[in-house]
């Protein structure tokens, strides 16, 4: 008689909603804006790897998900402030 085969398959997903300001997207922009590789040279030559480095692959995956989100977000604030001066300087002349 053949044993019954039991698998046990587990997952766990955590996931965080945080709110910005313009000024936090703009300071994540320009921090992922160095690159992985010469952000973590700096950090790591500057306050060392060992609490980073378990994180690296992580970190990586954080800074592309912020280069995916935040340029087209920061866009978006850019236009909506060129289209209401443009709206604000149309009232003002009339």
């Amino acid at each position: 008689m053949a044993k019954p085969e039991v698998k046990v398959c587990t997952q766990v997903e955590v996931t965080a909603t945080i709110t910005l300001s313009e000024g936090h997207l703009r300071a994540l922009d320009a921090m992922v804006g160095y690159g992985d590789d010469a952000f973590l040279k700096a950090f790591y030559l500057k306050l060392g790897s060992h609490y980073m480095k378990p994180f690296e692959r992580d970190l990586r995956e954080l800074f592309a998900r912020i280069r995916e989100t935040v340029p087209p977000a920061i866009r978006e604030i850019n236009d909506a402030r060129a289209r209401f001066a443009l709206a604000a300087a149309a009232k003002g002349g009339a």
